[in-house]
């Protein structure tokens, strides 16, 4: 439980940085391995495992608040933390029991043909738990070194966390780097491939389309117009036009992936549909540990009131519509996501896809029943917030799943302890959002909440038909363009939606991976995976150690308290230190591979 809050709220801040989160599932197996084997002398690897699955309940929960819920406080609707706590609860809990019906179908019968990468990754790690202390020490390490150095640049500011310079040639273009921590393990975790088309779209975005209008705004027709634009530096243009061509790329790569799923949908939503029927019987009885799932019966009851919270509940205020809404949507999407992590792996699971055509549909819908302004914007948003988080939930679990399936795990404990980490971490990360919020500000420099302001437009778009469809039919047309040339739209439209700094942070992450792992001999490939793995847990200690300072700073600002401040080192000195950083990072893989 105490995991699942820790990487619950870890995820949250770096979610409302960049965009996306981590999974925490191979980080908690080392961990737990680490305090169970090390600390207990206890050997047991089905405990592992449950630690493992509660803790990742704290990030699948994460993801379905900050990538939507920080809309609100944008609307100034501020949502109390018991409505946050709601919201991510219900979406969690029906998570959990619609994914269910759909696990004999798709983690048993399926085994073989989905392979569930990062759940089979994590069953690996679990039965190599004599590597365990080993293992924990890279995550330690990297937390560790992640937080000092987080704390030096945001607390004491002894050197910038964002660098910059102008491109000569390129009319307001402008290239630089945010020297996160967190940024640097993302590249590494995400490999070279994603921070490579991530970077493109910055690059596209920031020495393309920004030098574009910047440079018809002085020289096109004398207008009002062109006339703004003539005084608006980079930041300026990217603001008022470049975040909506990202959005409309974002959201067109969330739709086309979306789309490749189709006809594996419709043989999915089939078999479970067959699930229900012939999928367990009331009590388990008579059956394998191993194949008992939690009772059809309790199951049933905890579905109904939750959905009973979501259509009565004033806090939520979104009626029957709503409810409706996430059992039809929901469900959908639910085993959309369990399939699809099947195949490609949680990372990418297309939740801002499908938590975008949810808003598409919810908004429409509240919008022909009458509902609107800021009313039915926010119970859209709410709605939206509720499957968004239920997807996650299911995806994540879906993996937990497959681990439990490798090691001879029991289902039916390992869903009651998605449950539980589901409950520790939803009734803290409203608190963790009401603190950020109030120390950085969402939509701020410092929290972008870049998917939770994607939302919020495609809310307003359609509620109020006041959104720039220019922009953002441009954005479309860019992605699809992309697709047709062959390209990976949807992390090309997050490298254009986030600013440059960001990318270019998570494409030297990834230069890092390509350099330590790559084979220079053809029976290489093992050495580059045990590279891989061992990079990827310092990274992730990275990411958590950055990710908890700064919590504790926001805490400290809310608590008015000012750390003494000095800045030693510029622009050059913070570029020095974070190469420095990047380095230790691949040699910390590469010389742990050697004394193996």
């Amino acid at each position: 439980m105490v995991l699942a809050i820790v990487f619950g709220a870890a995820n949250a801040y770096l979610g409302l940085i960049i965009g996306m989160t981590i999974s925490a599932s191979i980080p908690a197996s080392v961990i737990s391995m680490a305090i169970i084997r090390g600390l207990l002398r206890r050997n047991s690897i089905l405990e592992n495992n449950i630690v493992q699955t509660m803790t990742t309940a704290g990030e699948a929960l994460a993801s379905g608040a900050i990538f939507t819920l920080p809309a609100l406080f944008l609307w100034r609707a501020n949502p109390k933390m018991f409505t946050i706590t709601l919201i991510v609860l219900t979406g969690g809990v029906l998570g959990v029991l619609f994914m269910i019906p759909l696990r004999r179908m798709l983690i048993v019968r399926e085994h073989g043909k989905l392979p569930y990468p990062e759940g089979t990754a994590c069953a690996r790690v679990l039965m190599a738990g004599e590597e365990g202390g080993r293992k924990a020490r890279l995550v330690f390490g990297g937390l560790a070194l992640g937080g000092v150095f987080k704390f030096l640049e945001d607390g004491l500011t002894l050197f910038p966390s964002e660098i910059s310079t102008r491109v000569a040639g390129f009319r307001q273009g402008m290239l630089g780097m945010d020297t996160l921590p967190s940024l640097l393990g993302v590249g590494f975790v995400v490999g070279p491939r994603i921070g490579a088309l991530m970077a493109a779209g910055g690059v596209f975005a920031w020495l393309v389309l920004i030098p574009m209008i910047a440079y018809f705004g002085q020289h096109g027709v004398v207008s009002p117009a062109t006339d703004a634009i003539s005084g608006m530096d980079a930041s300026d243009i990217w603001d008022h036009y470049i975040r909506y061509i990202g959005a409309g790329a974002v959201a067109a790569g969330g739709i086309i992936s979306l789309a490749r799923t189709l006809p594996t949908l419709w043989g999915t939503l089939r078999g479970a549909v067959a699930g229900l029927r012939i999928g367990g019987d009331i009590g388990n009885f008579g059956q394998l540990r191993t194949e008992r799932d939690i009772p059809r019966v309790f199951s049933i009851v905890l579905a109904v009131v939750a959905l009973l919270v979501i259509a009565f509940a004033p806090q939520l205020s979104v009626g029957v519509i709503g409810a409706l809404g996430v059992v039809v949507v929901g469900f959908l999407f639910v085993t959309v996501s369990s399939r699809i992590v099947g195949i490609v792996g949680s990372s990418s699971d297309p939740v801002s896809g499908m938590t975008i055509a949810t808003l598409l549909i919810v908004a429409t819908v509240y919008r022909a029943a009458g509902y609107t302004g800021m009313k039915g914007m926010v119970a859209s948003l709410i709605v939206g917030a509720i499957i968004c988080t239920a997807t996650a939930v299911a995806g994540d679990i879906s993996q937990d799943l497959k681990t439990g399936y490798l090691v001879g795990a029991t289902p039916r404990n390992q869903q009651f302890a998605m449950l539980i980490g589901t409950l520790a971490s939803g009734v803290t990360i409203g608190w963790v959002l009401l603190l950020l919020n109030h120390a950085y500000g969402f939509g701020s420099k410092a929290l972008p909440a870049p998917k939770a302001v994607m939302m919020k437009m495609i809310v307003e778009g359609i509620m109020n038909a006041n959104m720039p469809w220019d922009l953002i039919f441009i954005g479309a047309a860019s992605a699809i363009v992309m697709e047709l040339l062959g390209v990976e739209s949807l992390a090309v439209a997050v490298g254009i939606y986030l600013p440059v700094f960001t990318s270019m942070s998570v494409f030297l992450g990834g230069l890092v991976r390509w350099i330590v792992t790559r084979k220079r001999r053809e029976d290489a490939q093992a050495d580059g995976d045990e590279i891989a793995e061992r990079g990827i847990l310092a990274a992730s200690g990275l990411i958590a150690g950055e990710s908890l300072i700064g919590i504790l700073l926001a805490v400290l600002a809310g608590a008015k308290i000012q750390l003494p401040t000095v800045q030693i080192f510029g622009n050059t000195g913070s570029l020095i230190l974070y190469l420095l950083l990047a380095v230790w990072l691949g040699w910390i893989a590469r010389r742990l591979r050697k004394s193996a």
